[in-house]
């Protein structure tokens, strides 16, 4: 098998990977998890472990430290923040984006009508940018994750009313 074909079950190994430190993190009393593996290091931290850090409560940050990016702040839905039925979900984990290019104009707004297919952000995963399309029509009534933020698989994106 050559490198290409199994690049894809890396970063699903990968993905995975990070989701069970996640869960790890999440249950025990550690402030953060520092995995290193040759020159690529993964940091996972609790918001309490970073002080006076914005993120919402039970989310956790990851950065890459080894490039120095800024931590992405994960946005989960709380119990008030319940999605309804006609969520479009995100279908991977990674950084959600709303328009093509920072600067640029979002692919869905609040209010905008939305059909079958339609783009309504971005997701980058593994340096690679994924089109998320739309799988419902309707008005945009709410958009969940904010511009650089950390979604995981089936995590709701935004929410459409028919």
């Amino acid at each position: 098998m050559s490198a290409k074909q199994s690049e894809p079950d890396d970063a699903q190994g990968l993905i995975e990977l990070i989701d069970q430190l996640e869960t790890l993190l999440n249950a025990s009393e550690l402030s953060e998890i520092e995995v290193e593996a040759g020159s690529t290091a993964l940091v996972l931290r609790k918001p309490g472990a970073l002080g006076s850090s914005a993120a919402p409560a039970g989310a956790t940050q990851a950065a890459m430290s080894e490039q120095h990016l800024p931590a992405p702040q994960s946005v989960p839905a709380s119990s008030t923040d319940a999605p309804s039925l006609n969520a479009v979900v995100a279908p991977l984990t990674g950084l959600y984006y709303g328009s093509p290019s920072p600067g640029a104009q979002a692919y869905v707004t609040v209010g905008s009508q939305i059909t079958v297919g339609q783009v309504i952000g971005l997701i980058e995963a593994m340096k690679l940018f994924n089109e998320i399309k739309s799988d419902r029509a309707g008005r945009v009534v709410r958009i969940f994750p904010e511009d650089g933020a950390l979604v995981k698989a089936k995590q709701p994106l935004i929410e459409v009313e028919a």
